[in-house]
């Protein structure tokens, strides 16, 4: 076949890629696990968002041992190129072979996290491997904001140690992750009739990026920078009255690109002198991290209404005083960022304006402190706040014990050092921190590449290697 189908692990993951895993489409696939456990005569629980834990007894030998968690998460990140004709609802992958790479034609491949789930159904199934009681826990939606682990019951969870395979790397694991949650200001519009003469300020050519990968470079947010340059053409004289602010498409990526449209009673060139002058400060300061920084005044279209100058300042108060980008970093891991926020999205609605922030911190006081900065500031300028509860993060412990024996593992298989990462985005180790908070884990997996693209691959000699490494890890934790 396409690769050797002998290997379980290869078996399941061929199987698995049969079958439509997209996020909030893993229904599917939970019954084709539920009924893996039926076969095998394993219990189970399938939760009300399809949430699947199977559980192995110990093998003969084993009984005393603490129970160990392997997870894993079903789903899928679906893309594909601009040729493929792929349904992510109905057709199987089309897995393809070369050079000892696996890749789908035209789409995802589903390595990410397709190769946990393989994994811990051959685990299951194998009757030769030494081990402790397995509590298989499968997932859902973690690649839409970790929504399956949020929602799982942690009282039919016995263990308090735990192997992520949602790791990668082979020899790599991860020691540390944010938490997160999103923050929404809304504040009502009061307009006016409007008479003055109508601008649009545009701040482009910025670099932006991930807010959990990148926020620590410190790239300039297009629409604070946007919001800085007419405050401060206000400062210096300016009569401005907002009449709309645009910026930003996602909450976790820093803007690129924002617009502010007003009206003013000043001319053209009053207010491109300040504007310049604001513009050439910010380009100095960003002359490294955004050399592609610009910013542009235009006339626009006369407009009949414009906010009050209440409302104007309230929002021009809020976007200059908002604490944004990177915070705190970690003085137990170099360069990890571990407290940071991002005003992804700011939006004008007909009667009402919209942001929306992300907050990441691998303490959940970070995230708190963050959250109460601000709720006074809104408090103060006539915002309504509406957070959620997000989800905690993993903050890096010194001593871990299913990292010493990892570490171990890596140097007898290997005769190498355990490489460790930590990380300012999410993941669902945070989850299971905070719903066991005294749980030990390590994160592993095999090496692939272009994740969440068309051009994802994986490994398949790490793939095998990997698994044989999971495999003696899980022994001596029966042992």
């Amino acid at each position: 076949m396409m690769f050797d189908l002998n290997k379980r692990h290869c078996f399941y993951f061929y199987e698995i890629s049969k079958i439509p895993h997209g996020s909030k489409n893993e229904k599917a696939l939970s019954d084709y696990l539920v009924q893996f456990a039926r076969n095998h005569g394993f219990q189970y629980v399938q939760d009300h968002v399809n949430n699947v834990i199977i559980y192995k007894s110990a093998s003969p030998g084993c009984k005393q041992s603490e129970p160990l968690i392997l997870q894993a998460h079903m789903d899928m990140v679906c893309e594909k190129t601009k040729e493929s004709s792929h349904d992510f609802t109905k057709n199987p992958l089309k897995l393809v072979v070369k050079d000892g790479i696996l890749k789908a034609e035209g789409t995802t491949l589903g390595a990410d996290n397709g190769t946990g789930v393989a994994y811990m159904l051959a685990i299951l199934e194998d009757e030769t491997l030494i081990h402790p009681p397995l509590e298989c826990v499968f997932t859902t939606m973690e690649e839409i904001g970790l929504l399956g682990a949020m929602e799982l019951d942690s009282k039919l969870l016995a263990g308090k140690r735990m192997i992520s395979l949602d790791g990668g790397g082979e020899t790599r694991t991860l020691l540390s992750c944010a938490g997160g949650c999103t923050v929404k200001l809304m504040k009502t519009l009061k307009k006016e009739a409007n008479c003055n003469s109508c601008f649009r300020v545009t701040v482009q050519g910025l670099l932006g990026g991930h807010s959990g990968g990148e926020i620590h470079k410190e790239k300039g947010n297009a629409t604070l920078l946007c919001s800085r340059i007419v405050k401060e053409m206000m400062i210096k004289g300016a009569q401005i009255q907002l009449i709309g602010i645009e910026g930003g498409l996602k909450m976790n990526a820093i803007p690129r690109e924002a617009e502010m449209i007003f009206a003013s009673e000043n001319t053209f060139e009053d207010l491109n002198a300040w504007m310049s002058e604001s513009a050439k400060e910010i380009q100095d300061e960003l002359e490294f991290s955004d050399p592609g920084f610009k910013a542009e005044l235009f006339i626009e279209p006369m407009k009949d209404t414009r906010w009050t100058k209440q409302t104007t300042e309230d929002v021009m108060d809020m976007m200059y005083l908002m604490p944004n980008g990177f915070q705190h970093r970690s003085m137990a891991i170099e360069g990890l960022t571990l407290t940071s926020l991002n005003l992804g999205i700011v939006q004008t609605h007909e009667t009402e304006l919209e942001m929306v922030i992300s907050i990441r911190s691998a303490l959940e006081s970070g995230k708190d402190h963050l959250k109460r900065k601000l709720s006074v500031l809104s408090k103060r300028l006539g915002f309504d706040a509406v957070m959620d509860n997000g989800f905690p993060g993993w903050n890096y412990s010194a001593k871990s014990k299913m990292r010493e024996l990892y570490s171990e593992m890596v140097q007898k298989l290997y005769h190498k050092d355990l490489e460790i990462v930590a990380s300012h985005g999410g993941c669902e180790c945070g989850v299971f921190k905070g719903m066991i908070p005294e749980i030990d884990m390590i994160s592993m997996g095999p090496q692939a590449a272009f994740v969440h693209t068309p051009d994802e691959q994986l490994d398949l000699a790490s793939f095998d290697r990997t698994y044989e490494l999971l495999r003696c890890i899980i022994t001596e934790c029966g042992k």
